[in-house]
């Protein structure tokens, strides 16, 4: 009976290389491999071609699918390249860790006691539990490098022929820098992948090759294995709980470390590139690469340049000493040649080439919950592909095709699948066009998994987790969201249950801002309802009796309100009047103005909500200039306080610049309310006004200033009566053209 351990590095091509040629020196008749148990299931699926790396195992428990383990393999990992090998050959493979029915079951009591291993026998010491050491760094070290990384570049990655005997050699090195070491978690670990070591050994297997992490090999190397007692002492007692299995999609960005991946490595996609690509062509082919990356963007790239890289980069290995040419060389060679000594082309080169934008793919036949499988189905038939790169979608909603797209995507979104987001579509005369930002992260098979609680296609989950949501929120703003997302999402059953819900609490509601938050996402499902075809009677129903309800209380809502209470109140008013804007029906908008009437007009009221309110008025044409004139300058008379006539003039101001250009009245008062005040008071202001103007552009702040020095001098104001030095026979010819491109009488004008 023959035991060989493999201590490999997770996801390093040398490794991967080296177990290749090592099962194929032993022919093992026995495959055990680092990951927990629940993945045999998916051993048969290593097979179908359809199964493309990168992949994951993904582990959930039923009855809580948000606490999930993935178990990611690359085209590169050792661990997937032991599973080809055995499935090919019809070799048995096991998988050997903690069970993960164990680590994603809720934690004991508190006041359970840990379970105590047994003594070794004859006084043997035992296992010292402190912080991990780094065996990659005590190695490179004892060999010489400042660079672990860089260490293991040169003696495993690089390495393109291996054997049995240089494992062994690695795991005695493994056991020098471990000695006696035992950390967190990994003894009951290592005490199950020795029990499944026993258990192949047992089972009458002549030849058993274990693939796992270096740090690990020492403990399982059957001379040294404690008593069988002690093992199943650590592992007696453990909670537990239902799991499932199943591959998921995985993402090369995902497998490097910098997205908190705890195993992985800087830069997949260059380790994949020195996994599938014969000795002599690596370099080369990789500025190809690069070059292509660059002329995409278009940065030209010559191929000239790209041969004196290949030679650059051979020259920089040579000098470093380097066994062969690394990342490193690869970078440096890349930026004095091709990006002309610019680190900034590296960043694309890095995102797209060295880390990967590669997403994995996994067959019909994976085992899953009948969510995603109706997910798969419509993303097949929608032309939809899942991709790792961000991608930017435009929806033509007028088409059915895209339209359908657009209703998954918000479906989606309910679910709390976020797999896009949508963005600003552009300039757009209509309301028929949606752009969606799309980036596949594998942690939305999880989402995927948690949402199948809801239902078995994405409709029907979708439907009944509002329905859900309908019936415990007592927020009005969200109750009119949901609306709205209904309305987008085409799930009338919902909408009905929503509404039936907003008309229930709107009778019991007391807050009037609750309901003037409600007005805009009613009015959005009500102005563009016949867009997507749905019957929005009833909303606006509703929306009638919010807008009513929210106009008799408004007077008394902005009443004694504190500084942060104003400017609520203040943001829920503009919500209100761009919905009731929007819709511009006359029982809608009469009983609205008519409040803001009475807000507008109350002294007494805090000048944020109070200003505001003018202003909407005066924008309306339902406030003549000299009237709020008048009540700008009764708000900023000596005797107001200089913090409440502040926010009376930035709720005022608010809006477009040009209120205080074509107007040298209400100009005219803000200059003297400001030049006029003491200078204790002038600086408690500055801030308040700042933050005010702060709004305008650049250029609107230069007209105003420019109109403000041209009435101190007394001399015309830009812009002030141009009509009257307009010369009208100079004008006169651009005017024909100008009626004759719009296709109007020019009544004679020549």
């Amino acid at each position: 009976m023959t035991v060989e351990v493999l201590g490999i590095r997770h996801h390093g091509p040398g490794s991967a290389r080296s177990v290749a040629r090592a099962l194929d020196e032993l022919e093992p008749d026995s495959v055990v491999i680092e990951g927990p148990p629940e993945l045999d299931a998916l051993v048969p699926l290593v097979a179908d071609p359809e199964l493309v790396p990168p992949v994951a195992g993904l582990v959930y428990a039923v009855v809580n699918p948000r606490r999930a383990a993935f178990y990611p393999f690359a085209v590169f990992s050792p661990e997937w390249v032991a599973l080809q090998w055995a499935v090919a050959r019809g070799v048995a493979v096991r998988f050997a860790d903690l069970p993960a029915a164990h680590f994603l079951a809720d934690a004991p009591a508190p006041d359970a006691p840990e379970p105590e291993p047994e003594p070794e026998p004859d006084g043997a010491s035992q296992g010292v539990v402190r912080e991990r050491v780094d065996p990659i760094s005590t190695l490179a070290r004892a060999a010489g490098y400042d660079d672990p990384e860089r260490w293991w570049e040169d003696a495993v990655e690089h390495r393109r022929t291996s054997s049995l005997e240089h494992f062994r050699f690695l795991l005695e090195a493994m056991r020098g820098v471990r000695g006696d070491t035992t950390v967190g978690d990994d003894a009951r670990r290592e005490a199950f992948m020795r029990k499944v070591i026993r258990a192949e050994v047992k089972a009458g297997r002549e030849r058993v090759a274990v693939v796992c992490g270096a740090f690990h090999a020492p403990v399982l190397d059957p001379d040294t294995f404690p008593p069988a007692s002690r093992d199943n002492a650590l592992l007696a007692k453990l909670p537990k709980v239902k799991v499932a299995a199943t591959w998921a999609p995985w993402t090369a960005a995902r497998l490097a470390y910098a997205s908190g991946y705890g195993a992985g490595v800087r830069s997949p996609g260059w380790y994949q590139h020195l996994f599938v690509t014969p000795d002599d062509d690596v370099v080369p082919s990789w500025f190809v690469r690069v070059a292509r990356a660059l002329r995409e963007e278009d940065l030209d790239t010559s191929t000239a340049a790209v041969v004196e890289a290949t030679r650059l980069a051979d020259a920089l290995a040579a000098v470093r000493g380097r066994p062969s040419v690394g990342l490193a060389e690869l970078t440096d060679a890349a930026q004095a040649v091709l990006t002309d000594g610019s680190d900034l082309p590296l960043r694309l080169v890095d995102r797209r080439i060295v880390v990967g934008e590669l997403l994995g793919r996994v067959p019909d036949s994976t085992p899953m919950v009948p969510l995603a499988a109706d997910l798969t189905r419509q993303q097949k038939s929608l032309r939809l592909k899942p991709s790792a790169s961000v991608t930017t979608v435009q929806l033509d909603l007028r088409r059915e095709a895209q339209l359908a797209r657009s209703v998954l995507l918000h479906r989606l979104r309910l679910l709390g699948v976020p797999w896009g987001e949508q963005v600003d579509a552009g300039r757009s005369t209509g309301t028929f066009k949606e752009a969606w930002q799309l980036e596949w992260d594998p942690e939305l098979a999880v989402s995927v998994v948690e949402a199948s609680l809801w239902g078995n296609t994405v409709q029907s989950a979708a439907e009944v987790k509002v329905a859900d949501e309908a019936g415990t929120a007592d927020d009005l703003g969200r109750l009119g969201s949901l609306i709205e997302q209904c309305l987008l999402a085409e799930l009338p059953d919902a909408l009905r249950a929503v509404v039936t819900a907003l008309a229930d609490r709107t009778a019991r509601q007391h807050d009037t801002r609750a309901l003037l938050d409600t007005v805009e996402p009613l009015a959005r499902t009500c102005r563009y309802g016949d867009v997507r075809g749905v019957d929005v009677g009833e909303v606006e129903h509703v929306l009638r009796t919010v807008v009513v309800r929210a106009s008799v209380g408004l007077r008394a809502a902005s009443a004694s309100l504190d500084d942060d209470a104003a400017a609520a109140m203040r943001a829920s008013l503009e919500s209100a009047d761009r919905g009731v804007a929007l819709l511009d029906l006359p029982d809608l908008r009469e009983p609205w103005q008519r409040a803001l009437a009475s807000v507008a007009a109350d002294e007494n009221l805090h000048g944020a909500v109070a200003g505001r309110a003018n202003r909407l008025l005066l924008d309306a044409g339902l406030l003549e200039r000299d009237e709020a004139a008048g009540r700008l300058g009764r708000r900023l008379s000596t005797g107001a306080s200089a913090p409440a006539a502040a926010a009376w003039v930035d709720g005022f101001l608010t809006g477009e610049a040009l209120l205080l250009v074509t107007d040298d009245a209400l100009l005219a008062i803000i200059d003297e309310w400001l030049t006029g005040a003491p200078d204790a008071v002038f600086e408690d202001l500055l801030p308040l006004v700042r933050r005010t103007f702060s709004r305008y552009e650049n250029a609107e702040r230069r007209l105003i200033g420019q109109h403000l020095r041209a009435l101190g001098s007394g001399a015309r104001a830009p812009g002030a009566d141009a009509a009257a030095s307009v010369d009208l026979e100079r004008a006169a010819p651009a005017v024909a053209t100008v009626a004759r491109l719009l296709g109007l009488e020019t009544g004679g004008v020549r």
